[in-house]
C-alpha cells in the first residue's frame, strides 16, 4: 500500500510541474504554441482543424481548459517553402499563463515595469479608439525580440494586465 501511495504521489508531483511547463509565456510562446509554428502541429496541439485567419474568423483553442486566440497566415519560409500556413498571433486572458518572470493576467502595470525595466528593448503605449484619441487608463506594455521579429505584448486596463498577446513584429 505504501508503495501504491508514493508512485501515486510521485505521479501527481510530476504531473503538476509538466502543467506549469506547458502555461509558459515568452516573446515566442504561449503554453504549447509558437510564433511560426506550422498549422498542421498547432492543429495536433489542438485536437481540432484551425483555420487560415481572414479578419473575421478566430481559432478559439482551448487548452487545458483555458482559452487562446490563434491565428494562422501564410508565411514565406524558404523557397522550397514559399508559402506555408503557421502560427502568427496568439492571445488569452487567462491567469494561468505566465512569463518565467511571474507576470500574467492580473499583474500590476508596476509589476510589468519591476520585471522588465533592464529589458533591452520594451515600450509602454496608450490605446486608441476608432476616432484615434487615446482611451484612459488603458495602454500596452510590449517587450520586443528583434532576433526573432516578435512582440510580447500585455493589455493593461487600470494599470492591471487583462490580457496577453504574442505576435510577429512586422515593423509597422
Amino acid at each position: 500500500m505504501k508503495k501504491l501511495i508514493s508512485i501515486l504521489l510521485f505521479s501527481l508531483t510530476f504531473g503538476l510541474m509538466n502543467a506549469q511547463e506547458n502555461f509558459e509565456v515568452s516573446t515566442l510562446r504561449i503554453g504549447p504554441f509558437k510564433v511560426f509554428m506550422p498549422k498542421v502541429e498547432a492543429e495536433k496541439i489542438a485536437g481540432t482543424k484551425l483555420i487560415n485567419s481572414s479578419g473575421e474568423k478566430k481559432n478559439m483553442v482551448k487548452y487545458n481548459g483555458e482559452i487562446i486566440q490563434i491565428d494562422l497566415f501564410d508565411n514565406y519560409i524558404n523557397e522550397a517553402n514559399p508559402s506555408v500556413p503557421s502560427v502568427t498571433y496568439m492571445t488569452t486572458s487567462s491567469k494561468k499563463f505566465k512569463t518565467k518572470s511571474g507576470i500574467g493576467v492580473g499583474s500590476t502595470r508596476d509589476d510589468l515595469i519591476n520585471a522588465y525595466r533592464n529589458y533591452a528593448n520594451f515600450s509602454v503605449r496608450p490605446d486608441w479608439d476608432s476616432n484615434g484619441k487615446p482611451i484612459k487608463d488603458t495602454g500596452y506594455f510590449n517587450l520586443e525580440d528583434s532576433q526573432a521579429g516578435t512582440l510580447l505584448s500585455f493589455k493593461f486596463v487600470n494599470n492591471i494586465v487583462t490580457e496577453i498577446s504574442v505576435y510577429l513584429n512586422e515593423g509597422c
